[in-house]
């Protein structure tokens, strides 16, 4: 393909994503993703908590050509799920969580612009992932130009702000890669301070452990007396979102299934029970969580 062909196509595809739904699309080379291992010293320092999974396809998360064999293009993108109609509502269930599983409504996203991929370029290998997949959607949206990972480790889009998920395509199309994005987190360290466990060991260094969202959502297990104090919050915790300055750039989402449920803006948690608690978060991303563990978190929250 000739620089000229590349540059069309790369421009075609960017289109085609917009067009779709995403707000922001880049292009990085499939390349190594980690060459200092950060992920591993962050595994082996203990802080993906009972993350087991982060742990299995440490290699693929490292480097998408194990996903892809002869891949050489990442596509990243990202869409806001930021809603002001939830500024009004308890913080019980971080915004994330407030629609329609975003995994799903992604899912269906990536894979249309896989089809208008291939409608452009002809025979390809194109990969979507979708957060489940071991990949470092973070990482690739930062050397992709769409975001920069922030000392929250948080993906921080300069037009977005915080509040957006994340997708890739890995593909063996030669596309013409965007530059990378600087960090501009500068001196500040709002997030660092705000949170209310101290789950930050580090500037760009969360430990799990300490950390709220990974209690309420990640893991199954009883609580006990070692298990931090959740500050009221049911499932998730913005706070580190809530306290960054580049957040005054969040861009309402354009897409119906991430506005928030009414139920969940101030959820009904006393007397919860699993029954209750299962037609609750029927149909979002907590149900991975699942209800009894929305059941053991509202007793915990306080």
């Amino acid at each position: 393909m000739s620089p000229r062909d590349r540059r069309t196509l790369t421009a075609a595809i960017k289109d085609a994503a917009r067009e779709i739904g995403f707000d922001k699309v880049g292009v990085a080379r499939a390349e190594h993703a980690d060459p200092d291992a950060r992920l591993r010293a962050w595994l082996d320092a203990g802080y993906a908590g009972t993350m087991s999974y982060m742990a299995r396809g440490v290699a693929e998360r490292e480097d998408p050509r194990r996903l892809v064999p002869g891949a050489r293009s990442v596509i990243a993108l990202a869409t806001s799920y930021y809603a002001p109609e939830g500024e009004a509502g308890a913080r019980r269930i971080a915004r994330y969580a407030r629609g329609d599983d975003y995994h799903r409504v992604l899912t269906k996203k990536t894979r249309k612009l896989r089809r208008r991929i291939l409608e452009l370029a002809g025979a390809a290998s194109i990969k979507p992932v979708v957060d489940t997949a071991p990949v470092l959607e973070r990482e690739w949206a930062q050397r992709a130009g769409i975001a920069w990972i922030g000392k929250s480790t948080m993906a921080i889009a300069p037009e977005l702000g915080t509040y957006t998920f994340l997708a890739a395509l890995i593909t063996d199309l030669d596309l013409e890669p965007d530059e990378p994005h600087p960090d501009r987190c500068g001196t500040c360290t709002l997030c660092l301070e705000a949170c209310p466990t101290d789950a930050f060991v580090a500037p760009y260094v969360l430990d799990a452990r300490r950390c709220i969202t990974h209690w309420t959502v990640e893991t199954r297990e009883a609580f006990d007396e070692a298990t931090p104090p959740s500050h009221g919050w049911v499932a998730g915790c913005d706070v580190c979102q809530e306290v960054c300055p580049w957040n005054k750039f969040a861009k309402p989402t354009s897409e119906p299934r991430f506005q928030p449920r009414p139920e969940l803006l101030d959820p009904p948690l006393d007397g919860l029970d699993e029954a209750r608690a299962a037609a609750l978060i029927e149909g979002t991303a907590l149900q991975r969580t699942g209800a009894a563990a929305l059941v053991r978190n509202a007793r915990h929250a306080r």
